[in-house]
């Protein structure tokens, strides 16, 4: 019998003085995409990111999650992590310091290169969210998420670490855990091998600019709707033709805004040039 050490392939073995309690029993892969998580209910992660192919990725070990409770760096007895805002107003704004204590712990060991980690701060008054965003986020080593709550955060501490606001539309939540798990999940899907099949992130919303294509299934007629022809032809070439001006037609229907995106970046002057 050997006593030569078992070699552990792709697997990173690394000690750690904290807990990983959503990761106990999911392997570290070395060069693992890695979410990390401000919030101050940890509880409500990985939420829906455990299920279906997200869920499966997390547990193979292709990317990982890690939440850092706020709460814990709370100040006084209670620990408390908020306060009334300057001026007066209502509810109630996080403070500088306790946030500033979270980022600190949330960020050892990470990239100080922003374009390699990004810190983003869950914000409405953020920019908007979207496919481009997802594939730059995706190509990093991880990035740290911060979940507001109240009125927000102390401006003092998002200029001090001069975070990154993200927002999912113009409309108000009552905290970024929401947010996170959709940025989070639109940022996994795009990672190699989670999707299992790359032609899907190609033909999507959103990635040439353009909304997607309708689809259809079995069975061929239902309730007296039919699947287009051109898609039970078997010329792929014409089924091409036609996704491609379905998209442009939704597209140019629904979100006159990316359709005029896409006319200035295609050069186009309408559909049918």
């Amino acid at each position: 019998m050997s006593d030569k050490p078992r070699s552990h392939g792709r697997l990173k073995i690394a000690p750690s003085l904290k807990p990983r309690s959503l990761m106990d029993d999911t392997p570290q892969v070395v060069g693992a995409w890695e979410a990390r998580v401000i919030t101050l209910f940890p509880t409500a992660f990985p939420g829906v990111l455990g299920e279906s192919l997200t869920g499966r990725a997390l547990d193979e070990g292709r990317w990982r999650l890690e939440t850092i409770e706020l709460r814990q760096f709370g100040e006084g007895k209670h620990r408390n992590v908020d306060d009334t805002p300057a001026g007066g107003g209502a509810g109630m704004v996080l403070r500088a310091d306790v946030l500033a204590k979270a980022i600190d712990a949330a960020q050892q060991g990470v990239p100080a290169d922003r374009s390699r980690w990004p810190l983003v701060y869950l914000s409405p008054r953020g920019k908007p969210f979207d496919q481009a965003m997802a594939r730059r986020f995706a190509g990093c080593d991880g990035i740290t998420l911060i979940c507001g709550r109240f009125e927000g955060v102390d401006e003092r501490v998002l200029e001090e670490y001069g975070i990154e606001e993200v927002s999912l539309g113009d409309f108000v939540m009552t905290g970024g855990e929401i947010a996170a798990q959709a940025v989070i999940d639109a940022t996994v899907r795009l990672l190699p091998g989670v999707l299992g099949n790359a032609a899907s992130t190609e033909e999507e919303s959103f990635s040439h600019g353009l909304l997607e294509h309708p689809q259809y299934t079995r069975p061929a007629e239902w309730r007296g709707r039919a699947i287009p022809p051109v898609l039970m032809s078997g010329h792929h070439g014409e089924i091409e033709k036609w996704r491609r001006a379905e998209a442009e037609r939704i597209t140019r229907e629904r979100r006159p805004d990316l359709w005029a995106d896409h006319l200035a970046r295609t050069g186009k002057t309408g559909p049918d040039d």
